[in-house]
């Protein structure tokens, strides 16, 4: 019989009055607070981190032995295992999280207050039996993720962005703006370098893309990666990242850090929020002026939003080629309206023409990626930005994602295609010495 139902089962006597027994969830966790609490006036809270796994795992195997017996309670080996491992988590990591963030398999994991936590595998939500005690217990792992990166929340500033030791981005808002509880997302980067041929091997694009992307990069050609939340924007500008030559020197500007390029002279900036006197703030738009004077090869901005982008449009029409950047959009032809409101919110004025003028001189190719309905991540559109006509900028379809149907596996079935026009930008990349195939921009590749 497991420990659930031994404990559920077991009745307790109060003055010689049968009561009924607790829950599980509240038995379990007064056992698991016991034994927490003891641990806290034993231990020095801090220099548990000096103690090696072995060495807190046995303090509280022997405080478990010590409450179990006390309290009558009977374990056996697996669950006095579990026990001890959870309150491990609890102490040296992020509690009931912590066994969802060491699994690679888990992409996003999505708390929505104490009880209901959800994950994402392969593009689709699904639902865990991870919980917290209560809310409580849910701000303490909140307070320990957001710490660790020198920001906090409470009730004067109940939203935060952060990020986790290895990278992984995290959202927090909690009441009053949350009404159910305080919310918590996480997005994970794996341990595994994602690279072109892990894209490849998924069928994110063709071979033919992939090749035509790579010569871009090396060609110094401007690259704006567009699409929604959770296509994969930030992993695809890291895969594109790759092929920047180790000779030059690369500065990445970004809101919460989450690119990990692995050349070796990468200067890496991060706008700061303010402080509780609402001072010291700064933005990205300040950091994109202030990288110009640090003498850049390449500069990429995580993720275009807001005024920075005039900065960032500027910056590409003035020797610094082959800068990249990532912006939410529908479409590449959402993309472009955005990035013209966007240079709207900065203090210099454009008359319409002007700023249409800048940005399509500035972005040469703008990769669209979307996640698909079955949970899958293709580049569905590489475009060139060809210009203006009748006073609209004018977009070149070079490769696209054809949709066919589902399969029988429910999978979406189609085609990469090139549409057979050549891109005014392979002039460019044969001026740098690389050679392309013009068949290539008419090869068919089904998914």
């Amino acid at each position: 019989m497991r420990l659930s139902h031994r404990i559920n089962a077991k009745k307790t006597r109060n003055n010689g009055v049968l009561t009924r027994p607790d829950t599980l969830d509240q038995k379990y966790n007064t056992v698991k607070s016991k034994i927490h609490l003891s641990l806290v006036d034993r231990l020095d809270l801090t220099t548990v981190t000096d103690l090696s796994s072995e060495e807190l795992a046995g303090t509280i195997r022997s405080i478990l032995n010590e409450i179990t017996a006390m309290e009558s309670i009977p374990l056996n080996l697996k669950e006095r295992s579990t026990l001890v491992s959870e309150l491990i988590y609890e102490i040296t990591g992020f509690g009931p999280l912590q066994t969802l963030l060491e699994d690679e398999s888990v992409q996003d994991i999505l708390v929505n207050g104490c009880s209901q936590v959800m994950v994402e595998r392969e593009g689709l939500l699904y639902p865990t039996n991870v919980k917290f005690r209560d809310d409580r217990h849910l701000m303490h792992i909140i307070d320990k993720i957001v710490s660790s990166v020198g920001r906090r929340v409470d009730e004067a500033s109940p939203m935060v962005d952060a990020r986790l030791p290895d990278g992984s981005r995290v959202n927090v808002i909690i009441p009053p703006l949350a009404l159910d509880g305080p919310m918590l997302s996480i997005r994970k980067f794996g341990a595994t370098r994602i690279t072109g041929t892990h894209l490849l091997e998924k069928k994110a694009l063709s071979p033919a893309m992939m090749t035509f992307l790579n010569a871009a990069i090396r060609a110094k050609l401007n690259i704006l990666v567009s699409g929604g939340t959770g296509a994969g924007k930030t992993t695809l500008l890291n895969v594109l990242s790759e092929n920047i030559p180790e000779n030059e020197r690369i500065i990445t500007i970004e809101d919460s850090a989450e690119l990990q390029l692995h050349q070796n002279h990468v200067v890496r900036l991060e706008s700061r929020p303010p402080n509780i006197e609402g001072k010291g703030r700064v933005l990205l738009s300040d950091l994109v002026k202030n990288s110009l004077r640090m003498r850049p090869d390449r500069i990429i901005v995580g993720e275009s939003r807001g005024a920075e982008v005039i900065d960032m449009l500027q910056a590409m029409n003035t020797g610094h080629p082959g800068s990249m950047s990532t912006v939410h959009a529908n479409s590449p032809a959402d993309a472009l309206s955005r990035l013209e409101v966007m240079a709207t919110m900065g203090d210099i004025n454009f008359n319409q023409t002007a700023l249409r003028t800048l940005i399509s001189s500035a972005i040469h190719l703008i990769v669209h990626i979307t996640r698909l309905g079955d949970g899958t991540r293709r580049i569905t559109h590489i475009s060139e930005v060809s210009g203006i006509r009748e006073g609209a900028m004018a977009l070149k379809t070079v490769f696209a994602l054809e949709r066919t149907g589902i399969d029988v596996d429910q999978k979406i079935s189609g085609a990469f295609k090139g549409r057979g026009d050549i891109p005014n930008a392979l002039e460019q990349i044969r001026l740098c010495g690389i050679a392309l195939d013009p068949d290539m921009f008419r090869d068919v590749t089904e998914i």
